[in-house]
């Protein structure tokens, strides 16, 4: 413990911290003895480092390594947003401090690895303290597993035979009302079919492809065009001076020589929203079934019990010579002026690939990817991470780790919160398919400040992730 009572030299006043930390540890000894008071001795300098960092950073610059880089432990969004850091959050590490545990539950392995003493005793006390640690969270995460993130499979068949009954009445409308508007048979899709969907069975997609001719349209990859969006494409029109405009169906949606995923939607809307009777149909089907209004794309919300609702979207769909799915989803950011790009899918590809990684070892990705999706649906300050992003930092995980049994589900969680913090702090997560496509890019640098502070603070408490206000 010297080690610890060493870090005060020199240091200017810390506001009592430091005192208040050294009197508790020099009488640690009389009331637990010598391995309890080690244990509390890390505990203690792990949070007070914590604290160190915290109320450090609205003040004073990142820290900066030798070589120019920043280190981890000090991500560059600290002090970067006025939200960050504020009184408010200052308060909460405070009271944390106030209410110190004396267990080893709530504390991250590498604060335990850091903390720790050069002496044989104090290197096989800490394995023992993190191995009861990952055992903890171990536990934790299987119990969050089964009682929060699992939907029973009753509920599943109920939400998809809700979700094919509004498909059936979506295709007896739309071919009766349109025989000519070329479209490929439509099918319902999304994690409600992957065995993916967390929490509740409460959405689902329905995916209506659209025909074109290969003579009169051609894909523009978004990197290419003066935009620079990877992952979004433009479908230009092509030999009008042959073909003039009137030869394609969907030359009424026509935009500027391009064909604009706004438009489509606003066809669809017109019938679906606004030409159908939804409540007439719901009466036969015993639902109650409403346009969402506003919604980012077309969604219908479905009451299928009294208190089970499941939304459906509405999404049309384009698929390349090249197997690219585009998606009529508008750039969150820059809708208006992105309004002719169709958004490329990658999850049925990044579903497969994640499926088949771990039938080839029987891994727990999925079971990881679940758990996350749930801490991030319950958790409303980490809402804005979606099932994709999740997905691609599985997978480019799954590059540099090896292990991914089921004895390795903590290490792994833990491996992802750290993956998360960093590609935040890089402003930059890759798509695991395609490196060059940014899927932070839709994210403000507020949202990426607080989904980094929130992930960061979490790390010296994964298990608070797993405390959500509808877990009693």
């Amino acid at each position: 413990m010297a080690g610890v009572n060493g870090d005060r030299k020199g240091k200017k006043d810390d506001n009592g911290m430091g005192t208040a930390v050294d009197f508790l540890l020099s009488n640690a000894k009389l009331v637990l003895g010598v391995g309890g008071a080690a244990m509390l001795g890390i505990a203690t300098l792990a949070v007070k480092r914590m604290y160190d960092r915290a109320i450090s950073a609205p003040t004073s610059p990142t820290k900066m390594e030798p070589s120019g880089k920043r280190s981890w432990e000090e991500p560059s969004w600290m002090g970067s947003s006025q939200r960050v850091l504020n009184h408010d959050m200052k308060s909460t590490v405070s009271r944390s401090l106030q209410t110190l545990p004396t267990t080893s539950n709530s504390f991250e392995p590498d604060c335990m690895r850091r903390a720790t003493g050069r002496g044989r005793s104090a290197v096989g006390e800490t394995d023992l303290l993190r191995a009861r640690m990952r055992l903890s969270l171990q536990e934790k995460l299987w119990e969050f597993y089964q009682e929060r993130v699992t939907i029973p499979a009753e509920e599943q068949a109920t939400a998809r035979r809700a979700a094919l009954d509004i498909c059936a009445e979506l295709r007896i409308f739309l071919h009766g009302k349109l025989p000519d508007m070329p479209l490929r048979e439509m099918y319902l899709s999304g994690s409600l079919y992957d065995d993916l969907q967390v929490v509740t069975a409460d959405h689902a997609q329905l995916m209506v492809p659209l025909t074109l001719e290969k003579n009169l349209w051609s894909s523009v990859p978004g990197e290419d065009t003066i935009m620079n969006v990877p992952g979004f494409w433009l479908i230009r029109r092509e030999n009008l001076e042959y073909f003039p405009r009137g030869s394609s169906y969907w030359d009424r949606c026509m935009v500027g020589g391009y064909l604009s995923p706004k438009s489509v939607l606003e066809v669809f809307e017109k019938l679906v929203a606004g030409s159908i009777n939804w409540p007439a149909i719901g009466s036969v089907l015993d639902y109650v079934i409403r346009p969402v209004v506003p919604s980012e794309t077309l969604t219908l919300e479905v009451q299928y019990k009294t208190d089970r609702h499941l939304y459906v979207d509405f999404l049309p769909l384009l698929v390349m010579d090249d197997g690219a799915s585009l998606i009529a989803k508008p750039h969150r950011l820059a809708a208006e002026r992105h309004e002719n790009l169709w958004r490329q899918s990658f999850r049925v590809a990044e579903t497969a690939r994640l499926r088949a990684l771990d039938q080839e070892d029987g891994g727990c990705r999925c079971a990881c990817l679940k758990v996350t999706k749930a801490v991030c649906k319950l958790n409303p300050a980490l809402a804005r991470l979606s099932a994709s992003q999740l997905t691609s930092a599985i997978l480019l995980l799954s590059e540099k780790e090896g292990d991914w049994t089921q004895e390795a589900l903590a290490d792994r969680f833990l491996q992802l919160l750290r993956s998360l913090v960093g590609h935040l702090e890089a402003g930059r997560l890759p798509c695991a398919l395609i490196p060059k496509v940014n899927l932070f890019c839709e994210l403000t640098p507020v949202e990426v400040d607080e989904l980094g502070y929130t992930l960061y603070c979490s790390l010296s408490d994964p298990e608070g992730l797993l405390r959500t206000p509808y877990s009693d």
